[in-house]
């Protein structure tokens, strides 16, 4: 299989482990499952030229936005699969060790913390929530799993 190939399922197969957890998560009341409908109207906005709301809740919704947001977290996955392998390089994939994918998966939480949620409205690594530690925290969590998602992926490659 070729190091693109493999790549990119690595980053779905750890998107699909975020999104079993999130789903874990909501059954045991600890978190909502998250509304990618939002994402994805502050990616459509992305276009239009405007990186930052006050509030994406009431910016103008977007045609698809649901849709254009579930695209929008398969596609970082995948591009972070493929980034990933492009930085340790396929002798990886070789002998599959967790520690460089769980830093690499805990380094991507600074695009959610300082570009989608600001982007958001948000604030800075989620400052405008209402429990940002708790948002904080879960993000490390996420990251694991999808860190456990594409080494899971790495192995059975």
């Amino acid at each position: 299989m070729s190091l693109l190939l493999t790549g990119i399922l690595m980053g779905i197969g750890g998107t699909a482990a975020m999104d079993i957890w999130a789903w874990i998560l909501e059954r045991v009341g600890v978190a909502p499952f998250p509304n990618w409908a939002m994402p994805g109207r502050w990616f459509g906005h992305v276009f239009r030229g405007q990186v930052f709301h006050d509030d994406i809740g009431t910016v103008e919704p977007v045609s698809g936005e649901l849709g254009l947001g579930w695209l929008l977290h398969y596609g970082v996955g995948a591009i972070y699969g493929v980034f990933f392998l492009g930085l340790v390089g396929a002798e990886w994939t070789l002998s599959p060790s967790f520690l460089p994918v769980w830093i690499f998966s805990l380094i991507t939480i600074a695009a959610g913390w300082f570009l989608l949620q600001p982007g958001m409205g948000l604030g800075w690594a989620a400052a405008k929530t209402p429990s940002p530690w708790k948002v904080r925290g879960l993000g490390l969590l996420a990251h694991t799993v999808f860190a456990l998602g594409m080494w899971s992926v790495a192995l059975v490659g």
